[in-house]
């Protein structure tokens, strides 16, 4: 039988050719004609003030962290479950993460733990849309309002999400996409800051291209112009291939999300029943991306030994995210148990928009089996 990936970006021939145009047009580094009009793109989409296309989402986070003045001394609130970049984009600004423990049904930022955790050093909160469902905003923004603390929204996952019927990365005055090869659009690599403020976009903008103005900009103004360093900045452009590929990801995100709706729903009909597994829970004042499908083993399933029988058949799966506190390079004394306990007991199954129902079936099948037969056993 052909192999399940875990995941499986949506490239095609209308990306190619977007790319061959780029090629053509003799400007194939960052912040060219193809970044400038996929920034506009963003924040036409998403009513922003401004967008900054970056390398990677990683970067967003750093510059988004940068703009609102964060320095050692401060302490930043992050979402416990998740890749570790909001805690790690902290440290990189000499600040402390302080770790939030995350609701047990949906996985993301609890706002009562948030709230028990701030603190006369606190400064903001980063928020995530954990695997592309997001956060409670409502509670969050009024804690941000109350205490005079920033929120920064990562919503890395969950482009085509939606919180009360607004978009994911429009949730919070400040939103970092990604659009790594495994979310719902994507260049393979890449992300953006997204801000209501457009002068914090063009600062941000400015520190991405190591604290100058765009080369592009200054090649079209008649004479030799020298741009001037008057701060540290960083290397963090995406190219303009890849926002050329994005343009064309971007015009397909209701179609790419909308397979991937019907695989999740399809799983959800297939293993209700199955006592073993947790599905995932959808709270009705939000949609769902479907970065990826995480099911909850029951504590008596071994988690190793289904991945084992699921690889076997071809059959991609992983563990889900990362309890971000218990990574030994945070050397941290928190504890959040409810997102150790998902760390341990979270399984990935393949979910992404070049699935088919056949494929589907036959995961959920092969999870089944495999969950049944292991069952009872250490974990």
């Amino acid at each position: 039988m052909d192999a399940i990936p875990l995941v499986h970006a949506s490239l095609g021939e209308q990306e190619l050719a977007a790319v061959a145009e780029v090629f053509a047009s003799g400007w194939p580094a960052g912040q060219g004609p193809r970044s400038k009009a996929l920034e506009a793109e963003l924040a036409d989409r998403y009513g922003v003030g401004g967008a900054v296309a970056v390398s990677n989402c990683g970067c967003a986070l750093h510059l988004a962290l940068l703009a609102h003045g964060v320095k050692p001394g401060d302490e930043v609130i992050v979402a416990d479950y998740t890749f570790p970049a909001p805690a790690h984009a902290v440290h990189y600004v000499g600040a402390t993460p302080i770790f939030a423990d995350v609701r047990a049904d949906t996985g993301t930022i609890d706002p009562d733990v948030v709230a028990d955790l701030i603190g006369p050093r606190t400064v903001g909160i980063i928020a995530v849309d954990t695997v592309g469902l997001p956060a409670d905003y409502t509670e969050l923004v009024e804690l941000t309002r109350r205490h005079g603390l920033f929120l920064v929204e990562d919503a890395a996952c969950a482009v085509g999400a939606t919180y009360k019927g607004v978009q994911a990365g429009a949730l919070a005055p400040t939103a970092c996409l990604s659009f790594h090869g495994r979310k719902g659009i994507s260049s393979g690599e890449g992300g953006a800051l997204l801000t209501a403020d457009p002068q914090l976009a063009a600062a941000a903008r400015k520190r991405a291209s190591f604290g100058i103005e765009a080369i592009f900009d200054q090649a079209r103004i008649v004479g030799l112009p020298i741009p001037v360093f008057t701060e540290i900045g960083y290397n963090y452009k995406l190219s303009d291939i890849a926002a050329a590929i994005l343009q064309v990801q971007l015009g397909r995100i209701d179609e790419l999300l909308a397979r991937r709706n019907a695989f999740a729903a399809r799983y959800t009909e297939l293993l209700a029943d199955e006592e073993l597994i947790t599905l995932p829970f959808v709270p009705e004042d939000r949609t769902h991306a479907w970065q990826s499908y995480l099911v909850r083993l029951d504590p008596s399933v071994s988690r190793a030994a289904v991945a084992a029988d699921l690889r076997a058949q071809g059959i991609g799966c992983g563990h889900g995210t990362w309890a971000s506190h218990l990574q030994p390079v945070y050397e941290t004394k928190q504890t959040c148990p409810v997102s150790a306990d998902l760390f341990q007991h979270h399984m990935a199954i393949p979910m992404h928009a070049e699935l088919t129902m056949e494929k589907v079936e036959r995961v959920a099948t092969a999870l089944r089996a495999a969950v049944r037969a292991h069952a009872g056993g250490p974990e």
